[in-house]
């Protein structure tokens, strides 16, 4: 009887090729990154430090448009309006959402259903269609005035109004609370039963169990959300833009540190001066998530502490 052939494996491709492989399928992502964030990342610095117009060649000042910054009475309103809008709205839409995540966890029927329904406003809340909508039913002709009026009382312009027309943009965000929501629920869904059954044995209320092991074991997924978060609610643009039709009135009360960066920009066309404000803004979301980080070790609880 013949002796077996074996059949030769072909050569496995050397690691020269290989890593031409990996530049070629990474090459979309290398030139996107070098194009889109890369090369106008360091040229809004170098704008930063300029006077610039678009329509002359930047000239170097240097400091000039940090001393500018501070004594500009509209910077300080600006970043004002946007801090008393970061730290209200944030921690009421990641309640909001952790209250509606704990309620679908308990099995609700249909819950495919509402957990669609609850994630699509923060599919829409940034789009210029809702915010032409939250203009309306906030008006002074809009739904909110007609519910009142069906209870006797008499409405206002909430938008007109300088000290209820921040309060209208946070009750928008709060509004989006799907995302987190979600995000919230499939952190529920990894929490043994078995904790919940042993706290049951013992006698400890439903609330006692949310204190105790829903928080704790969740404090990962809360960190997650309130960074995100955060950052989004610093960045908020379209919705100050459309309902205060990009002026932040009235009086400056919708004037958020984005709106105030467009306006520099692209109506005032000082581009020198708008870059120095968004690399300011881009340091103080740096500072502040910084800030979230070194504080996490005393609330954040791991799996393994």
């Amino acid at each position: 009887m013949p002796p077996s052939t074996r059949t030769r494996r072909p050569a496995a491709p050397s690691s020269r090729r290989q890593g031409r492989a990996a530049y070629v399928f990474l090459s979309p992502w290398l030139l996107g990154l070098g194009l889109v964030t890369a090369i106008p990342l360091g040229a809004s610095l170098y704008l930063a430090f300029t006077d610039y117009n678009i329509l002359s060649t930047p000239a170097f000042t240097g400091l000039a448009n940090v001393e500018r910054m501070l004594g500009d009475e509209r910077f300080w309103a600006a970043s004002s309006v946007t801090l008393r809008y970061v730290v209200v709205s944030v921690p009421l839409q990641l309640m909001f959402a952790l209250l509606l995540a704990v309620m679908l966890d308990r099995g609700l029927r249909g819950l495919s259903f509402y957990r669609g329904a609850f994630y699509l406003p923060s599919l829409l809340g940034a789009s210029v269609a809702v915010a032409i909508l939250w203009r309306e039913v906030f008006g002074h002709n809009g739904l909110v005035n007609d519910f009142l009026g069906l209870l006797g009382i008499e409405g206002q312009s909430w938008l007109q109004n300088p000290s209820t027309a921040l309060s209208t943009l946070i009750v928008l965000n709060v509004w989006t609370f799907g995302s987190p929501m979600v995000i919230f629920l499939a952190g529920l869904r990894q929490i043994p039963e078995e904790y919940y059954e042993a706290a049951r044995v013992d006698g400890a209320s439903r609330l006692r169990q949310f204190r105790h092991i829903t928080v704790p074991m969740l404090t990962p997924i809360i960190f997650f959300n309130l960074i995100l978060q955060t950052i989004g609610a610093f960045q908020t643009f379209t919705q100050a833009h459309v309902i205060s039709g990009g002026t932040g009135g009235p009086v400056d009360s919708t004037l958020f540190y984005t709106l105030y960066v467009y306006q520099q920009g692209f109506r005032s066309f000082d581009m020198g001066y708008a870059s120095a404000l968004a690399w300011v803004l881009l340091l103080v979301i740096g500072a502040v998530t910084a800030v979230h980080f070194f504080l996490s070790k005393y609330w954040v609880f791991y799996g393994d502490d």
